[in-house]
């Protein structure tokens, strides 16, 4: 697999990562702590360098990636972020500084290692100010407990003023062929200052694989119960851009998931998606995705498609979207 730099950081990735928030939160019950810790091996011997965790995402989490990834630590990248209180992404935000320093200790401990590749602020904390964030941020790289400072889910002021204290290395929010928002200000300003960005859901939480549709029945834990955009109803909507893609892949020779991974990478270099699964057959799927060749006139015949079709639903419910684009 090819390596790509996020931004002008100078930090080096490959051009798919992993998203392992899946393998034991928000989608249902927890993957086999064997079987997980032998699919995130297997993303290793497949090329991906880059493993994206949260303390958010709950202790076993930071645990099973700082396990699975310690053969080879040295030839990996991890990504972990802080941001909410007790680390409980149901609670309220708080990246105090005094938080932030904690959640690095914990996070070191548990990811069994000195230092974190990519520390993120999970979500804006309205209550503190992002110079502070950055700065407490910096101050841990100057210790050399982190190595570089990201956002998640930042709008372009939080973005701009963050920088301003402390390089932001990559912007990690959700961009993909269904979620387009960030085309409007994100990617400009991100290009502008040189900020890697890190789509996550690049597969619309799986919609994009065509493996969902209106009479799926998500487990009673899959926060995609409450997800709008997955109603019964917008899911038997939405189904006709997955027949779009379906017939773009079929063209191609490739998965749905596939074409929808080659989009984001043809968009721009420094955009490296994170995409999650918890089967080995999806996971070689994705990988194969960064094989597909997508030209110029490929993604704007996608995007022309696409922009016939009305997507229906938010992406999140009220409570969870006002924690983003702050």
């Amino acid at each position: 697999m090819k390596s790509t730099i996020l931004g002008n950081s100078g930090l080096e990735v490959s051009e798919l990562g992993m998203g392992c928030m899946g393998l034991n939160f928000g989608y249902g019950p927890a993957t086999d702590k064997q079987d997980a810790t032998k699919l995130i091996r297997e993303a290793y011997e497949q090329g991906i360098t880059f493993f994206d965790t949260a303390e958010a995402y709950g202790i076993a989490n930071e645990e099973l990636v700082g396990e699975a990834l310690l053969p080879f630590r040295k030839e990996v990248v991890i990504a972990t972020k802080f941001g909410f209180n007790d680390g409980d992404a149901t609670k309220s935000l708080d990246s105090r500084p005094e938080r932030i320093r904690a959640v690095a200790e914990e996070s070191l401990r548990r990811l069994k290692t000195d230092v974190i590749d990519l520390f993120y602020q999970h979500r804006v904390d309205p209550n503190v100010p992002i110079e502070d964030v950055a700065g407490t941020v910096k101050d841990l790289i100057a210790e050399g407990k982190v190595k570089h400072f990201g956002l998640s889910e930042a709008g372009v002021e939080s973005i701009r003023k963050a920088h301003a204290v402390q390089s932001v290395t990559a912007l990690q929010s959700e961009y993909s062929i269904w979620w387009r928002e960030p085309e409007i200000e994100i990617l400009p300003t991100l290009e502008e200052l040189g900020i890697g960005f890190v789509p996550f859901s690049p597969l619309g939480k799986g919609f994009l694989t065509g493996a969902i549709n209106e009479k799926t029945k998500f487990d009673a834990t899959d926060f995609r119960n409450i997800v709008p955009r997955f109603s019964e109803e917008n899911r038997k909507s939405n189904q006709k851009l997955i027949d779009l893609l379906g017939e773009i892949a079929k063209d191609k020779e490739a998965t749905p998931a596939q074409i929808a991974l080659g989009w984001l990478l043809a968009k721009k270099p420094w955009i490296v998606p994170i995409p999650g699964t918890t089967k080995s057959h999806r996971l070689t799927e994705n990988i194969r995705g960064t094989s597909i060749d997508l030209s110029v006139s490929d993604v704007k015949s996608i995007d022309e498609a696409f922009y016939k079709i009305k997507i229906q639903g938010d992406r999140y419910p009220a409570h969870l979207q006002k924690r983003v684009g702050k």
